[in-house]
């Protein structure tokens, strides 16, 4: 069975167009998997469920990027081979185990000071194990991309959610119990990460990872800024969400939620129309040349226009259909939200932006100054997302988001220009 199901993976007449199209189709399955899950459990358990879920999946996401590191892009981009997959795999086995121990003080500190009910706490704990599954299948899917299987890589992630996302709206509507679905959601991304990411890894890595201590300590200082960068972007994007958790009700909680899934939708369909060519902008940059670093700008510019078109289009949408598309879907009157969603999908236009040039920023080796960039709009959003919140509510919630997104943008936009014609000028 293993053997067919790597086989299966592996089919493909062209490997650059399925490369495109499963990247494509993995974008839009795991922009579905949240607001497909948060639909179902409104219609069969209620709104506070929801509201419980969609703060456990924010926190979660959070700890996905302890679990990642930030490494992926430098993986994948490591064309080189700086270092080797089994100290690539050594270190997400670290990085996944510390993971799981954030996860465990965070339900801990959640249950002690935040007013967590033992159910809450377990939902959450679950659901980071799912994105832990996520973190561990990504060294591999860095391995496969960077070896040109970037097809077999998102056929893997594909199955995974989908598998995850049925187990989890079954159980829903067979039992409306939310322990009983979260666990089996756990359940079926440990079986889908086992069936298809490391079943497939077979063929393109080293299941033997490498814990040789000068590597590992050397991969910690080269991913941490890329890993602290992240982390605290997501923290910057989630920052409301934990807001409305700490000083609102689960039932606000859900409802702003609903509202974000149109941005966030915005960001990853603009994600997976770069991540194909990911390796293609490292090639351009370790060229050298003043023609390979004009066709990587000439690129960025394309880019930066198919965002904004998007975050157009999205918010033409919004504005005209989004709330009575999202009322009919989610079974509850969003009315009078329609100036918030217009509010959050600047966000995400915007967010769409600072993840895109972060991911340059990555490329072009300027990873140290992302630090000092999100630690600051971190420490600003901590400041301020309880005044915005308690004062002005889900309006609150999404003009804070909207303004620290474009702030970063802007911030990332302009070392991304400084970086590439420094650059540019030494040739």
């Amino acid at each position: 069975m293993l053997a067919a199901i790597r086989k299966a993976l592996e089919k493909t007449n062209n490997i650059n167009r399925s490369s495109y199209i499963w990247n494509a189709l993995n974008a839009i399955i795991s922009a579905l998997q949240n607001p497909v899950i948060l639909l179902v459990m409104t219609r069969t358990n209620g709104v506070y469920d929801a509201g419980v879920f969609s703060i456990a999946f924010a926190i979660a996401t959070l700890m996905l990027y302890v679990g990642l590191y930030g490494l992926r892009r430098f993986q994948s981009s490591d064309m080189n081979e700086k270092y080797s997959f089994s100290e690539y795999h050594g270190m997400r086995i670290l990085t996944c185990s510390a993971m799981i121990f954030v996860s465990i003080i965070y339900c801990l500190y959640g249950m002690c000071f935040n007013g967590y009910d033992t159910e809450k706490a377990m939902v959450i704990f679950m659901i980071c194990i799912v994105k832990v599954c996520q973190a561990y299948s990504d060294v591999y899917h860095g391995c496969m991309q960077q070896k040109g299987r970037l097809d077999v890589a998102t056929k893997s992630s594909s199955v995974r959610y989908t598998f995850e996302m049925v187990a989890y709206a079954l159980l829903l509507v067979l039992t409306h119990n939310l322990l009983i679905s979260t666990a089996a959601f756990m359940t079926a991304s440990i079986l889908g990460l086992l069936l298809t990411s490391v079943n497939a890894g077979r063929n393109y890595c080293t299941y033997r990872p490498s814990f040789k201590w000068r590597q590992i300590r050397l991969l910690a200082i080269e991913g941490f800024p890329l890993f602290a960068g992240l982390f605290l972007n997501m923290y910057i994007s989630n920052a409301p969400k934990y807001a409305i958790d700490a000083f609102l009700t689960e039932e606000v909680q859900a409802i702003y939620n609903m509202i974000f899934m149109p941005a966030f939708v915005v960001m990853l369909i603009a994600n997976f129309i770069f991540n194909p060519i990911l390796t293609t902008y490292a090639e351009l940059w370790l060229a050298k040349t003043r023609e390979s670093i004009d066709r990587l700008m000439h690129a960025i510019k394309k880019q930066s226009l198919v965002i904004t078109g998007l975050t157009l289009l999205g918010l033409a949408v919004a504005y005209t259909v989004g709330i009575p598309v999202l009322s009919f879907v989610f079974g509850i009157d969003l009315g009078e939200y329609r100036s918030e969603l217009c509010v959050v999908m600047i966000g995400g236009g915007a967010l769409a932006y600072a993840t895109y040039f972060s991911t340059v920023i990555t490329i072009i080796r300027l990873q140290n100054t992302l630090i000092v960039c999100y630690g600051l709009l971190a420490l600003a959003a901590k400041l301020a997302s309880g005044l915005f919140v308690l004062n002005f509510g889900i309006m609150g919630a999404a003009s804070m988001y909207a303004v620290l997104m474009s702030i970063l943008a802007l911030v990332l936009w302009a070392i991304t220009l400084y970086g590439i014609r420094r650059e540019r000028n030494t040739l």
